[in-house]
């Protein structure tokens, strides 16, 4: 026996099958159940293994600068400074515990597909059926099937009894799929195996006897949990850029260590003993503690500000992502489209008819152009009505659809014509023929006044060959076959779902309906063109995306045809659209240029949409993926960010993405890479509010050394400097709201760094006129009381990093403009805070103890204030400076992109 998963069982004959996997008719032996599940397991997929708090608790440690940091605080306590190296131990603490609590959910895509098994089946064994666990199940076991049932393993059908089933999770398709038992060709796609029936897949009509052919990771579901096993998520711009700047700055700081060692050694002649505290106080000066933490808080505030705007994001990093996405590869149903089947044309032998409305909400006019087309629609408004399982319910204002969506689709469309519940219950229903696969039709027969009406809906090519009539408005005449073949290739070509309507009236008196009634005397009513709409939001975050240079793919399991009609209504290059099995054909570099080219991609399988954005990534693009269903997860997991939905997603889709619509919504999208977009701006005005206050620290020391004089700050002053104001200033940029051309910018560059020309030049220009404002506050008090000449000289700092907040609120903007002023209340309720926290460090005794301050009098106060206004007038000059030579005329949301951004 060969059950290989690799393969293919729909294109074999049914002889062949039972002969291939050793099955008969009453199913397999004790025997051969126990050989088989010696050779091919228990029917469960892969188990992924969580990390667990330890080992994510120690991730939070993995940073070159807090190596740095606790490197110098076991040098500190080596050499008996115990307060230098307690403090500096705590500020790495406070940093791991804040990334730890911030950190998402682990993983868990797996463990949601495993929960789409099963736990029991009934099962041919040993001559007759039986009740097992699912995972008892082996190649060669004979499954029976009914209505509700999820499907336990990939199954080869035997018999069918008008058996539809969901497959959307699976293969994207947006209806439930007929299924029939015939033998295809051996090139047919996943989605068009309709002899075959999925694990994970639900039954929602019919009955069916199926024969297993693969179980655990051999299924389809099992193909798709080992590529979310196997695909790596890449790291994000953000964790790359901020990974450079903890090298770069490692390696600054090592170089001014050395030269400040160096020079303390050879021209100052200083002991080793006198070495350490220089060396300490150079380390701490210049690593910004306070930075991961300044991050994760502003990408926590994104997580915040989106959570509101129906975004839930499960991995922190991807908010910064966001900002940067530059492709979006969208599934269709239920994201670009409302995921509600409508009826939107009806074409009578008099003309078309068109339905307004929206989804299931049985609201919208009824219109056309000739008054016959109308009486005659109104007729097939009550076969739709009558010939009917579907109902409908209003809960909340929202309208439910309880029912298959085509036939759904029918109901609303009786509904908008006038037609209601009361009159189906005053038709009540005689006989019936059910849908089924092999008629390609439903029909029934109703008790209309004193007649009774055979009501008849199907397939169109199906009912066009039955008919022999055509409804006109005198009667009916004899059947125009090629004109209805004209209208049903236009209703195709525009990429509806086509169905037909047909009548007979009867005797009164008839008590069934079989088959042979409907083979004479059927009178055509017409054709109904049905869609999946697509949102009206939609359409405008799709324009809004492009706007901001954002391209917007299309990656369906539908029909090629439906997928280029919904892609031209939402506004994307749908005239090209590929395939799965050209895909198939196509080579990495002939896909690599066509991605430029096509944007509408259908009938595609997991790997596909896998390969998709593969090579998107691989072309430098930074992808933003969305998906719905199992099938979607690898893709999900794979892409820069996965989005998946909230509402009519699955498990296994939301716990493989990293950002989850609870609204189902791709405007939802656009208003989350805004959101993105700013976090990222206010992390890039945190930089430039952080390392260049971080350089005047580092350059006093240097200053201090080279000039002999004793330490101006030491090395636990500077740790309460940077822990209180970039705690609390730089955490106020975290609530900048996001700049008015934010959606006009192209997407920045994944490779680009944060460290840019406007920074460094910055770094330089504050670095000088802020180093040497502390130091002249310092010298003139040093000679006289160390102490208090110290304490001035933190003072001073502390004045310089307040009103250089204001200065970042905006990069070159001057700091008093009226966009300056917008939403400052942040900026000064932190400003408050490090004053009052500065008054006690001043003040109170356990702190003149700890970090050997004293108090300072009002007066000082004021002149400390009075010198950080002058580094302030000194920034702003050199912002207008800048502006000045680029013209930006104060635009900083344009500088952000093209000075800051690069």
């Amino acid at each position: 026996m060969d059950a290989s998963p690799q393969r293919d069982w729909h294109y074999q004959t049914e002889t062949s099958l039972l002969q291939t996997l050793g099955s008969l008719e009453g199913g397999l032996s004790d025997a051969q159940v126990r050989e088989r599940r010696q050779r091919f397991g228990e029917n469960r997929l892969l188990d992924q293994r969580r990390r667990g708090p330890w080992r994510r608790l120690a991730g939070q440690f993995h940073n070159v600068l807090l190596y740095v940091l606790l490197v110098a605080a076991v040098l500190a306590l080596f050499m008996g400074h115990t307060s230098d190296a307690v403090v500096i131990v705590m500020v790495v603490l406070i940093n791991a515990v804040v990334g730890f609590v911030q950190e998402g959910k682990a993983e868990a895509a797996l463990q949601a597909i495993q929960q789409m098994l099963v736990s029991s089946c009934r099962v041919w064994r040993g001559g007759q059926i039986q009740t097992l666990d699912a995972a008892a199940l082996v190649p060669g076991d004979r499954v029976v099937l009914a209505a509700g049932d999820r499907v336990p393993a990939d199954l080869r059908l035997l018999s069918v009894s008008e058996l539809h089933c969901d497959e959307a999770t699976l293969t994207g398709e947006s209806v439930p799929v007929g299924k029939r038992v015939a033998t295809l060709p051996e090139e047919t796609i996943l989605a068009e195996r309709h002899n075959m029936v999925w694990m994970g897949s639900l039954v929602t009509t019919g009955s069916a006897e199926g024969l297993v052919v693969a179980t655990g990771t051999a299924t389809q579901l099992g193909r798709i949990g080992e590529m979310v096993a196997t695909v790596q998520s890449p790291e994000t711009p953000l964790t790359r850029a901020l990974g450079r700047l903890g090298r770069q700055l490692a390696m600054l700081i090592l170089v001014l260590s050395a030269v400040g060692l160096a020079w303390a050694v050879l021209a100052m002649g200083l002991a080793p003993s006198e070495l350490l505290p220089v060396a300490v106080g150079i380390v701490v000066a210049a690593i910004p503690e306070g930075l991961p933490a300044i991050v994760t808080i502003t990408l926590a505030i994104g997580v915040q500000r989106m959570a509101k705007s129906h975004a839930v994001i499960r991995k922190l990093p991807v908010v910064e992502v966001l900002g940067s996405v530059t492709v979006i590869c969208s599934d269709k149903t239920g994201t670009l489209t409302r995921n509600e089947m409508t009826t939107r044309t009806f074409v009578t032998s008099a003309g078309r008819i068109q339905i307004g409305g929206e989804g299931y909400a049985p609201e919208g006019a009824i219109d056309s152009d000739t008054p016959a087309a109308l009486a005659l629609f109104e007729q097939a408004a009550q076969v739709a009505m009558l010939c009917n399982d579907a109902r409908l319910e209003q809960a909340q204002e929202q309208w439910r659809l309880h029912g298959d969506p085509t036939e759904g689709a029918l109901y609303v469309m009786a509904r908008k014509a006038g037609l209601d519940e009361g009159f189906r219950q005053g038709c009540p229903r005689l006989a019936e023929l059910p849908f089924a696969t092999e008629r390609l039709y439903m029909a029934t027969l109703n008790q209309v006044g004193d007649q009774q009406q055979i009501m008849v809906k199907g397939a169109p090519e199906r009912l066009l060959g039955l008919c022999e009539y055509q409804q006109t408005a005198q009667g009916h005449e004899a059947l125009a076959q090629d004109v209805w073949q004209q209208a049903l290739d236009s209703l195709a070509g525009e990429g509806l779902r086509v169905l037909a309507l047909a009548t007979r009236w009867l005797p009164t008196g008839q008590p069934t309906l079989t088959e042979q009634d409907l083979e004479s005397g059927l009178v055509l009513l017409g054709l109904a063109g049905t869609l999946d709409p697509p949102r009206e939001e939609a359409v405008t975050a799709v324009a809004e995306c492009r706007r901001a240079g954002i391209r917007v793919k299309m990656i369906t399991g539908d029909n090629p045809q439906t997928a280029r009609v919904i892609a031209s209504q939402v506004g994307l290059a749908g005239g090209k659209v590929m395939t799965g099995k050209m895909l198939a054909q196509t080579s990495d570099a002939e896909l690599d240029a066509l991605l430029n080219e096509v944007d509408v991609f259908a009938r595609t399988s997991p790997a596909d949409k896998l390969r998709l954005v593969e090579r998107l990534q691989a072309g430098g693009q930074v992808v933003a993926m969305t998906g719905d269903g199992v099938n979607d997860a690898p893709a999900l997991q794979r892409a820069d960010i996965g989005i998946a939905m909230g509402g009519k997603g699955t498990d296994a889709a939301r716990d493989a993405a990293g950002m989850v619509l609870t609204d189902d919504n791709f405007a939802t999208i656009a208003a989350a890479v805004r959101e993105g977009r700013t976090v990222y701006d206010n992390i890039v005005k945190a930089l430039l509010f952080i390392l260049p206050t971080s350089l005047i620290e580092a350059m006093v020391l240097m200053v201090a050394v080279v000039l002999g004089v004793p330490l101006p700050i030491t090395p636990v002053q500077i740790l309460w400097v940077n822990m209180i104001t970039a705690i609390s200033l730089a955490l106020a940029l975290a609530f900048e709201q996001g700049e008015s051309d934010l959606m006009a910018r192209p997407p920045r560059s994944p490779r680009q760094g944060l460290v840019t020309p406007l920074l460094l030049f910055r770094l330089a220009w504050l670095g000088i006129v802020g180093t040497a404002a502390v130091f002249w506050q310092y010298h003139r008090f040093d000679a006289e009381d160390l102490d208090r000449a110290r304490s001035m000289a933190v003072l001073t700092l502390v004045w310089i990093e307040i009103v250089y907040l204001f200065a970042c609120r905006r990069v070159l903007a001057p700091a008093w403009s009226r966009l300056s002023l917008k939403g400052v209340m942040p900026a000064l309720l932190a400003s408050a805070v490090v004053v009052v926290l500065q008054w006690a460090f001043l003040e109170l005794p356990p702190l003149q103890q700890l970090f050997g301050s004293v108090s300072l009098s009002w007066h000082l106060w004021s002149e400390a204030l009075f010198t950080a206004l002058l580094v302030l007038l000194a920034v702003e000059g050199e912002k207008a400076l800048v502006r000045l030579l680029r013209g930006a005329h104060g635009d900083s949301e344009r500088v952000m992109n093209n000075g800051v951004g690069r």
